[in-house]
């Protein structure tokens, strides 16, 4: 793992921080990899993992976007390169096994969008915005923020954002569903931190194959009912299931 992408972990809950302060967290190749690496394998390093909190580095940006200048030289076969391989790693994100939190404390814009978006929800202090900015500079978004936007905010706002490259503030994002929450700064990661306090105490299998159906729901490639009636019959049968059905019916709390 190099420095642009930091690594910590407290009670099962990791922190993946992106370390590039003084370049507003913008996601460069070295920051991909790194989310690639850790999300694809590195992750199996911490014992017990329950969770994952995405953030940002300092005071002023979750992520400002991708590292223009990284842009510059690319051709139309490494410019559609480094566009499925950004795609590729947030889908390692989405489809995680543990409910991921991006806990978005200042700029969300562009490929920071795409990655919150990425994340199974998404907590904002007040000074968070977001956008998808990419038609100023004659792009689109190319981590799957044409996909994901519309899938939060339905087809008309994602739109209206993508297409006006405008930002909102995270009151706004709440109102539009593009958050769960929004929050004062001193309260963001306390916000994750309770979700994840009631995700623990739940089947960590049923909770992973509760992401895996919801997430079928957007694949076309999958029937979602079918993903789920086919989980279901799985669940039903497992270890995890037989002591949580027990714990109900003698009252008391499942040791999961």
């Amino acid at each position: 793992m190099n420095e642009t992408v930091l690594i910590s972990s407290e009670g099962g809950i990791a922190t993946v921080t992106i370390n590039r302060p003084k370049a507003l967290n913008a996601i460069n190749a070295d920051v991909m990899q790194a989310l690639n690496d850790w999300f694809g394998k590195e992750y199996k390093t911490i014992e017990g993992l329950k969770g994952v909190i995405v953030t940002g580095s300092g005071e002023k940006a979750f992520v400002a976007g991708a590292d223009i200048k990284g842009f510059t030289n690319l051709t139309v076969e490494s410019g559609s390169k480094v566009s499925k391989f950004g795609q590729e790693t947030f889908f390692l994100i989405e489809n995680f096994h543990v409910p991921v939190i991006a806990a978005v404390n200042g700029f969300a814009l562009g490929g920071g969008c795409e990655l919150a978006m990425s994340c199974h929800m998404r907590v904002a202090s007040m000074n968070a915005k977001f956008g998808l900015p990419e038609v100023s500079l004659g792009l689109i978004p190319g981590y799957g923020g044409t996909q994901r936007l519309p899938q939060l905010v339905g087809k008309a706002k994602a739109m209206e954002l993508t297409l006006t490259g405008g930002m909102v503030t995270a009151e706004e994002a709440h109102d539009i569903g593009l958050v769960n929450y929004a929050v004062e700064k001193d309260e963001l990661i306390d916000t994750c931190m309770g979700i994840f306090k009631k995700t623990k105490s739940k089947g960590p299998l049923a909770v992973s194959k509760a992401i895996a159906a919801i997430n079928a729901y957007y694949d076309n490639a999958k029937n979602g009912y079918e993903t789920e009636y086919s989980t279901f019959g799985d669940l039903l049968v497992s270890d995890e299931c037989k002591e949580g059905v027990s714990a109900f019916i003698e009252k008391r709390k499942a040791n999961f």
